[in-house]
Parts: structure tokens; sequence; C-alpha cells
């Protein structure tokens, strides 16, 4: 197997500190650089739908929960600060891709729903998104992918 630049910072340390013993870098250095080498690819998934990365997951958890939520429902299911929430929600209404519906008995209560061509969007964008997946993927057999999504899985559950 070829080394990767992990293995070359491992190798390095191994030189500069034999006292040490660095291999929690060999999965937390890994990790680090598969976001690093996955989040443009995934950018650039969404560009030709004209979303951001923020954007798709708004419009996608909408879609996948298929109800309106409440901003707040939002931001905690898409994992995005309040402010964040309400500047994207702003932009996507503005678009036409979702749309607030005000609560009578307070106007400052609403929820968000995706319009019909929001809808249409994110369906698009997001089978885009899996066959991007699907490529960045492709190294792997289906039994390793298995592995993996449990092992980070099991650490997830532990951490978050």
């Amino acid at each position: 197997m070829n080394n990767d630049h992990v293995a070359d910072i491992l190798e390095q340390w191994q030189q500069q500190r034999p006292d040490l013993d660095c291999s929690p870098v060999a999965v937390v250095g890994r990790i680090s650089r598969v976001e690093k080498l996955m989040k443009p690819q995934i950018q650039a998934a969404m560009t030709p739908f004209g979303l951001t990365a923020i954007e798709f997951d708004i419009l996608a958890t909408l879609r996948r929960n298929n109800q309106a939520l409440t901003p707040t429902q939002l931001y905690q299911l898409a994992m995005l600060s309040s402010g964040a929430m309400t500047t994207n929600l702003d932009k996507l209404a503005k678009r036409d891709l979702l749309e607030r519906l005000y609560s009578d008995q307070d106007r400052r209560s609403c929820t968000v729903q995706l319009t019909e061509s929001g809808r249409q969007l994110i369906d698009l964008a997001y089978s885009a998104h899996i066959a991007n997946e699907e490529k960045m993927l492709s190294s792997l057999t289906q039994a390793e992918r298995s592995t993996l999504a449990q092992l980070l899985q099991r650490w997830l559950v532990a951490n978050e």
C-alpha cells in the first residue's frame, strides 16, 4: 500500500519522537484530511444548482422531514447556528425555494416549508449529491464502506 500524507507525518514523528505514541494521528489526521478533500467536492456538486452547502443542507433537511419546520427545528436538524439560518432562509425565500408560514396567533412565530420549485430543485440536487458521494467512495468496497460507517457511527454516538 502506498503512503498517504498522514503516513509520512507519522514516519517523521517516529524519527523525531520515538518515545511518543502518535497512533491517534493515524485516525484523527486522516479524518481531518478526508473532510478537507470532500468539502470542495461536495460544494462543486452543488454549484450547478446554484446552492451553497448550507443552502443545500437546509433544503435537504426540509425535504427529508417532509413537513413544515420552525426555524429552530430546522437549524437544530441541519446543525447550523440560528444567525446562519435566518440569513440563508431569507436568501432561499427570495429565490422562491421555500416559504415562511406565519402563525395567526403570533406573527413572530412561523414555520418554513419547501415551495414546489424548492422541492424540484432539492430532488435534482440530492440525486447529484448521492452520485457525487458514490464517486468519492468508489475506491472502497461495499463491505469496507459498511465497516467504516459502523466505526464512525460508534465514535459519533460516544462523542456527540
